[in-house]
């Protein structure tokens, strides 16, 4: 085999390999979008999870009056 046959083997494996991997990396990144887009569908919105807080903290802020009076009686 000459030199020259030899060379254009192996840059036509680089250029194959690099076709395989560019391949492979859009395909994860495809799948890692969809990935994410999901999330983003399933993440509370801010407003959702204010109202949810708020309703947490009354929750507590009763809990604590109830033990002020509790605590006052002793």
């Amino acid at each position: 085999m000459e030199m020259a046959n030899l060379i254009d083997v192996l840059l036509g494996l680089v250029v194959v390999g690099a076709g395989w991997w560019i391949n492979n990396m859009s395909t994860e990144v495809k799948r890692l979008e969809i990935l994410l887009n999901k999330t983003r569908e399933d993440y509370a919105t801010r407003m959702e999870l204010r109202d949810d807080m708020s309703k947490v903290m009354d929750a507590l802020h009763r809990v604590e009056d109830k033990l002020d009076k509790v605590l006052s009686r002793d």
